[in-house]
This record gives C-alpha cells, sequence and structure tokens, in this order.
C-alpha cells in the first residue's frame, strides 16, 4: 500500500491529471447570483457586521483611553507608580469615573455582541434558503435531462452533486465567504487604528506579515490542488459503493468479496491519499502563523515597551496596550483567511459539478401534436371535449393555414426502417421494419444485446432514431409532444421501482387523479387485491426501500397495476412476468388478458410460453429482424425461433 501511495504522488509530480475549479472567479460569481432574491437581508447583514467591527475595533482603542486617563493616575494617586512613569500629574481621576468608563467599555461590547449574532442569524437564514434553492434546481434539471444523461453517470456521482459538492456550498456561504468579509474589514479597521497610534509599529507588523503571506500561498498552493481531489474522489467511492450495495446478493452469489474489497481499497487509498497530502498542508499552516504571530507579539512589545518609555513619538503606555491588543487580533484574522482558502477552492469545485448538471442541455421536444379528451360528433368527427369521455384523439395543429385536425388516439405503431446506436461507432438496430396493429401482441425474442428493449425505447422517444421512421397512428413520434407520447402508453419493466409511499399511491403513480375504486379494480385485475387486502394496512400499508417488506412477485404485481390503473392504449411489458414464479404467473394471467384485450402490446420476454398466443413475434439477431411470424408459422420454419422454442438454443 505505501508503494501504492508512493507511486501515485510520484505521479502527480509528473503533472498527472488534476481536478481543480476551471474557472473560480466565474463560479464564483455565479454562486453570488443566488444571493440577489436576498438584497434586503444582505444589507441587514452589511450594517450589522460594520457594527460589529466598529465595535469590536472601537472597544480595543478604549483600552488607551482607560490607561492612560484612568489607570495610570488612579496608580499614581495611590502612590503604586512612580512620577517617571506617570508624567500628568494634574489629572484628577475618582473611581466612580472609571467605574462609569469600564460601563461605557461594556456597553460597547455587548452591543458589538448582539450585532455580531444578528450578522450570524442573517447569513444562516440566507445560506439556507440559498442551498434550497439550488438543490430545488438541481433536482427540477434533472427531470428535464434525457435519459443519455443517466446511462452514462452512476448514481452516487449523482447524490454527490446533493451531499458533498451541497455542503461544500453551504461552508463557503455560511462560513468561508462571510468569514472572509468580516476579517477582511476587521482588518482594514484594525490597520487604521495600529497607525493612528503609530505608524513605526505598524510597520514591523507589516514586515511580519509579508513573511506570512509568502508562507501561506505556498502551503495554500499545496493544498488547494489536493483538496479537490479530495473532492472528486468522495464522489468515485460513493457511487462505488452505492452500486456495491445495490448489488450485494450478486457479490454473494458469486463469491465475488475479496475482488470487491481490493476494489474498494484502491478506491479508498486514492480517497486517502488526497485528504491525507490536503490536510497535511492545511493543518502545518495554522502552527506556523501561530507561531509567526508569536514572534511578531514579542518584537513589537520590546519596541513599544523601549518606545512608551521614552515617549518616543508620543508613545504612551495605554497606547501601547492597545496597540499590542490590536497586533493579536490583526494577525488572527489573516490567518483565518489564509485558513479558508482552501475551503473556498474546493467549494468552488463542488460549485463547477453543479452548475455543470445545471448546464446539461434538456431534453429536446420539438413535437406540437397533443393528447387531448375528444368525442364523436352527430356526424361521426372527432371533437375536443373539456371533460374525460373515455376517447382521446391527437390534435394536429396546422400552422401553414391556421387550421386544426384530430386524429382518434388508437395505438397503432409502425417503423419504417429504423436504424439506431446509443453511439456513432456502434449500431444497435438495423434497417428494422415492423407494424404494430391496433389490438395486435406484439412479440420480441432474441438474445441479450438483440435490441429488443432498444425498440422500446425508441417507441418511448427516450432516445431518437438515427435513420428512418417511427410512426404512431400515422403520426411521426417525433412531431408528437414526449409527455403526451408517454402518457398514452404504459410500460411494466423487468426492474420494479416502488417509491416510498403507501401501495396506493404506488399504483396512482400510474394515473395522479386515479380514484380508490379505480386503484382497487386495476390491483384486481393484475390480480394484486388479494394479497393487498391481506397485508396489515391493506391499500393504505406503508412502502419503503424500494417495497423491500414485499417479495419480488408481489413487487411486481404493483408494477403491473400500476400499468392497468394508467388504462393506455399501448402497453410495453418489458420481462413483465420473469420475478413471477409459475403459480403466480398463472393466477395473473387472466388479469393481463384483460389487461392486453384491446391494446397493442409489445412483449419482451425470455420465457417464451408467454409469447405462444402473440399476434405477431418478432425474433432479433444483432439488431435485426430475422424472422417475424405467429408461434405456429415461426415452429414451420424450423429456423432461429425453433432452436429456441425447442431448446436447441437456450436464450442468453
Amino acid at each position: 500500500m505505501a508503494k501504492k501511495m508512493k507511486n501515485m504522488e510520484k505521479d502527480m509530480r509528473k503533472g498527472g491529471k488534476r481536478i481543480v475549479a476551471k474557472s473560480p472567479m466565474k463560479a464564483l460569481k455565479r454562486v453570488l447570483t443566488y444571493l440577489k432574491p436576498y438584497k434586503a437581508r444582505l444589507a441587514v447583514a452589511l450594517a450589522c457586521l460594520i457594527g460589529h467591527v466598529f465595535t469590536s475595533v472601537g472597544g480595543t482603542f478604549l483600552l488607551s483611553v482607560v490607561v492612560d486617563q484612568y489607570i495610570l493616575p488612579l496608580a499614581y494617586k495611590a502612590g503604586v507608580i512612580t512620577a517617571a512613569t506617570y508624567a500628568a500629574r494634574a489629572a484628577v481621576v475618582t473611581t466612580t469615573d472609571f467605574a462609569i468608563m469600564v460601563g461605557i467599555m461594556a456597553a460597547v461590547y455587548v452591543c458589538g455582541a448582539l450585532m455580531h449574532y444578528l450578522y450570524n442569524y442573517s447569513v444562516t437564514y440566507i445560506t439556507t434558503k440559498v442551498l434550497q434553492n439550488v438543490r430545488d434546481s438541481l433536482f427540477v434539471k434533472m427531470q428535464s435531462l434525457p435519459i443519455k444523461y443517466f446511462d452514462t453517470h452512476t448514481h452516487g456521482e449523482l447524490m454527490s452533486l446533493f451531499t458533498n459538492d451541497t455542503d461544500t456550498l453551504r461552508e463557503l456561504l455560511s462560513g468561508a465567504l462571510p468569514n472572509i468579509i468580516s476579517q477582511s474589514m476587521t482588518v482594514i479597521g484594525i490597520f487604521v487604528m495600529m497607525m493612528v497610534i503609530s505608524p513605526v509599529l505598524t510597520l514591523c507588523i507589516i514586515v511580519m506579515i509579508v513573511v506570512g503571506m509568502v508562507v501561506t500561498k505556498y502551503i495554500a498552493g499545496k493544498s488547494g490542488k489536493h483538496f479537490v481531489r479530495q473532492q472528486k474522489e468522495v464522489g468515485a467511492l460513493n457511487g462505488f459503493v452505492e452500486e456495491h450495495i445495490e448489488g450485494l446478493k450478486v457479490v454473494k452469489v458469486f463469491c465475488h468479496e475479496t475482488q470487491e474489497i481490493k476494489d474498494f481499497a484502491d478506491r479508498n487509498s486514492a480517497l486517502g491519499f488526497a485528504s491525507r497530502k490536503a490536510h497535511t498542508y492545511a493543518n502545518v499552516l495554522m502552527p506556523i502563523m501561530g507561531n509567526l504571530g508569536y514572534v511578531n507579539y514579542a518584537l513589537t512589545a520590546v519596541v513599544g515597551t523601549i518606545m512608551a518609555t521614552t515617549g518616543f513619538l508620543g508613545m504612551t503606555w495605554g497606547g501601547l496596550v492597545s496597540f499590542l491588543q490590536y497586533s493579536r487580533q490583526f494577525n488572527a484574522p489573516i490567518s483565518q483567511m489564509a485558513q479558508q482558502v482552501n475551503g473556498i477552492m474546493m467549494a468552488l469545485a463542488g460549485a463547477e459539478r453543479i452548475f455543470d448538471l445545471l448546464d446539461q442541455e434538456e431534453e429536446s421536444d420539438e413535437g406540437y401534436v397533443t393528447l387531448v379528451n375528444a368525442r364523436e360528433d352527430e356526424e361521426g368527427n372527432i371533437i375536443e371535449c373539456a371533460e374525460y369521455t373515455g376517447i382521446w384523439a391527437w390534435k394536429h395543429y396546422h400552422k401553414a393555414d391556421d387550421t386544426t385536425t384530430y386524429v382518434k388516439w388508437q395505438g397503432e405503431v409502425e417503423f419504417e426502417n429504423v436504424t439506431f446506436g446509443y453511439v456513432p461507432e456502434k449500431t444497435v438496430l438495423k434497417n428494422v421494419y415492423m407494424e404494430a396493429k391496433p389490438g395486435q401482441k406484439i412479440a420480441l425474442v432474441g438474445s441479450t444485446g438483440a435490441g429488443k428493449t432498444t425498440i422500446t425505447n425508441l417507441i418511448n422517444r427516450f432516445y431518437d432514431v438515427t435513420e428512418g421512421k417511427i410512426r404512431y397512428d400515422n403520426i411521426n413520434i417525433t412531431k408528437i409532444k414526449k409527455d403526451d407520447l408517454r402518457h398514452s402508453m404504459a410500460m411494466v419493466l423487468q426492474d420494479t421501482h416502488l417509491f416510498t409511499g403507501t401501495v396506493r399511491d404506488n399504483i396512482r403513480f400510474g394515473k395522479l387523479d386515479a380514484t380508490d375504486e379505480e386503484v382497487e379494480n386495476a390491483a384486481k385485475l393484475a390480480n394484486a387485491h388479494y394479497f393487498i387486502s391481506h397485508l396489515p394496512e391493506g391499500y393504505d400499508t406503508m412502502l419503503s426501500g424500494d417495497g423491500a417488506n414485499l417479495s419480488q412477485g408481489q413487487r411486481q404485481l404493483l408494477a403491473i397495476a400500476r400499468a392497468a390503473v394508467a388504462n393506455p392504449p399501448v402497453l410495453i411489458l418489458d420481462e413483465a412476468t420473469s420475478s413471477i414464479d409459475t403459480h403466480t404467473e398463472k393466477l395473473i394471467s387472466e388479469g393481463m388478458d384483460k389487461l392486453m384485450q384491446g391494446r397493442t402490446v409489445f412483449i419482451i420476454a425470455h420465457r417464451l410460453s408467454t409469447v405462444r398466443n402473440a399476434d405477431m413475434i418478432l425474433v432479433l439477431e444483432h439488431g435485426e429482424i430475422i424472422e417475424r411470424g405467429n408461434h405456429e408459422e415461426l415452429l414451420q420454419l424450423k429456423g432461429r425461433y425453433h432452436q429456441l422454442y425447442t431448446g436447441a438454443i437456450e436464450l442468453d
């Protein structure tokens, strides 16, 4: 492991790829745009900040007044100090005067503390609202992204945007950025007061600060690149862990634990390396700056004592006390600002990742044909109506002549010489032609990777065809709005996903305005009503963890019920019964037949017994349809389908 870490460090020194914020200032400006809606609160926060800095700096200056005009006169009067130490013998001060002055100082500091509280409260409120808006923007954006984006990014990588990257943004807005502003104002205020008290001592302070800045720049530069690398490695590790948890059963079945542990160790080592380097440099910065501050304080005290003793350039003991306090206050914010640099760089790297998603091109939709409620008039024409009639129609507006036509929604699907590839260099479908008449059952069979699921992805326009056309009710689907197109279909996938909520809510996901009666009728149609009725709370039973408290078969039945409640004319069953045992499959066969009745159905199945009654069976191989016909016709051909059905060749 040590050797691996050494090699990684060597690669980085050679100039390996570094993940850094490409344009930190551009990212920062964009982050600041999220603050615009809160200008009033920002003004309040700024006013409180200025008040806090003023009281803090002013309170320290009052120390010189207290020492010179109150403490020294009282000490001289009491004989504690000699005339040589105290020259202003004419001053007459009482303990009451001293108490009043101390009270004024206390009031100044209390006022400063109150303003600091109001400042922190305002900043916290603004930060919380900004992060809420960022998360809302991320989630809304994700809903508009094409499926391709999610196929090319891991779940862990996307989750990292909502967790790690957003958290670094919170640190930037509530910690690093406000602290930089606060500390900058404090430094300016203190510097002005130090110049008022003693320009000579201030020059000594500046010399030490320059030394500190050189050290800070070197160390911050070293740690900054490792912090942004650490952020990248965290996202990669999260993605690996999430993928491993989802596939834990597969890992155990194939006894792959050792390799998984090794792969995790590699990723964890990369994260550990970046973290170790980042925090090593970051942690050494504070002690170095602290020791430089002590040296600075000691030199200032020595020079200042000499000046106060001799009265050089009007230096007084009270002025020295205030100046020494200022010198301590002056070093602290500079050190803290140096510490904030790494956090800011890491936050801006995370912000760029967030903005990268927000800037992704949304799923395009040039469609203008919509799906509307319709009815037939006395002459048999299809016309649009507001209420639900059970009849739907495609509304086609013709801009050229400003007319609108309606085509009854029937569910006819036609592929016309469709060619498609997910990437240009690899074609998945080649010149596919097929025609599904309303009410027909089309079965797609073939080996894994033959292109069966790709056909269903194209019907839904999750991807657009490279060549050829797909027509829906004789309308090119590129002319149909995607939401309306997908609303006219329902899918039951092999990998069932259930959402946190009640059983009723999960079924109603297929039709959000479905009544309780429609939900229960859909469950009965899918033969899910019986097992639902025996759940602890029936249809109101809460599901969580993707329906972990249900069997795989029960989850599949709910997915079928979800499709049934949508009541679409086109139904896509992608291995819909693959997770259901033979007994359960028999129970739902009648319900499935009712569900498919009168609908255009596309069935993808490895279990060929489920497609025997299909009107048309298409056998795909390497993206091409090599055989077509019904069950009996294909058996008579004694070709690929016959081999698959008789078991001469098994489906992958």
